[in-house]
């Protein structure tokens, strides 16, 4: 219980009471969809650049099949006329959690607004409870989105809580590596010809595949649009696309060279890949035994205004052909982790 206090003249008080008290804890089977939320809301997963792997109870195998030539001369007879390279990886998803502690009467004001309509969201939680593990989910898809790229082993470097692709893509000896670049810092002067020399490694088995994506940073795709909007000729002239000046990008879709671009605001400046959507993996267990989500309410436990806040569920990354990826890593790009590739 908060108790606010009200002076309405100097010869009369009042006190309102506001009792936000949280009675439900979420665990089990409806913990699911808080931890889809705060997972699946990282802007790489959620907007389709990678293959989510889901009910990951453990470990789960990868494979993916390259064969050659198919087809040969009619015969009577049966004849063995291909090779097949069967390549597989393990993506073993790391037990994560969260516990969180903070006190109640920081959030009543806002919560009491948003459910007074007096706010811009769109949905309203129902209840206080569901405005807290809200809050903590986005806050959990940020990091997730950060790990998601540049994340190291677990228990490697403070901060990190699975491995990222950056390392796995380092620490892979088949991943295609941009040469000549560690020193290069992107800008709209050079964006287009550091984006160049990505597409020429790309092989040309891939190019022109549905899911290939050129990935780039929030900072390389505002440089990329600085270039196409006439703040650098680029070889795209001073007046931009279609002579539409700085003004010519409307929210629409990017490419490059016929590869179209995903933004991913995890990925690190300086850094950019090449990679097909099918050779990137992000697996968990959304709906295994180690998802839970709970809300305590620590006043009569203890008597404090304090909620707890606890959430246990799992992540990781892996990859397929490393041949069929493109790595490009300007100045400071490099991720430091102790760890190497599992």
């Amino acid at each position: 219980m908060a108790n606010h206090k009200i002076n309405l003249a100097p010869e009369a008080e009042a006190f309102v009471s506001s009792n936000v008290n949280i009675t439900t804890t979420y665990a089990g089977e409806f913990s699911g969809k808080y931890i889809s939320a705060a997972l699946l809301n990282a802007s790489t997963i959620n907007d389709g650049g990678v293959t989510v792997m889901p009910n990951v109870k453990f470990k789960s195998v990868i494979q993916k099949v390259a064969t050659g030539s198919l087809m040969t001369a009619a015969s009577c007879n049966f004849q063995d006329n291909t090779s097949l390279t069967l390549t597989e990886r393990i993506i073993q998803p790391s037990e994560l959690q969260v516990n969180f502690e903070l006190c109640k009467k920081d959030f009543v004001d806002t919560w009491e607004s948003i459910q007074m309509g007096y706010s811009a969201f769109d949905v309203l939680p129902k209840s206080f409870a569901d405005y807290l593990i809200a809050h903590l989910a986005a806050k959990i898809a940020q990091e997730n989105e950060i790990n998601l790229w540049q994340g190291c082993p677990a228990g490697t470097v403070p901060g990190s809580v699975y491995q990222g692709f950056i390392d796995r893509f380092e620490a892979d000896g088949d991943v295609l590596k941009v040469s000549g670049v560690t020193s290069t810092s992107l800008s709209k002067a050079n964006i287009i010809s550091e984006f160049e020399k990505v597409v020429d490694l790309i092989p040309s088995t891939l190019y022109g595949k549905e899911d290939l994506y050129l990935y780039v940073g929030n900072a390389a795709a505002k440089y990329y649009i600085q270039a196409l909007g006439g703040f650098q000729a680029s070889g795209v002239g001073a007046a931009g696309i279609d002579n539409q000046g700085t003004m010519w990008y409307n929210n629409g879709t990017l490419s490059f060279g016929g590869v179209k671009i995903f933004v991913c605001p995890g990925l690190p400046n300086n850094t950019l890949v090449a990679a097909q959507k099918s050779n990137l993996y992000f697996g968990t267990g959304l709906l295994n035994d180690y998802n839970q989500v709970k809300v305590i309410d620590m006043a009569d436990i203890d008597g404090s205004k304090n909620v707890r806040m606890v959430m246990r569920f799992t992540a990781g990354t892996q990859h397929g052909i490393g041949s069929e990826i493109v790595l490009y890593q300007g100045q400071g790009a490099e991720i430091d982790c102790l760890g190497g590739m599992s």
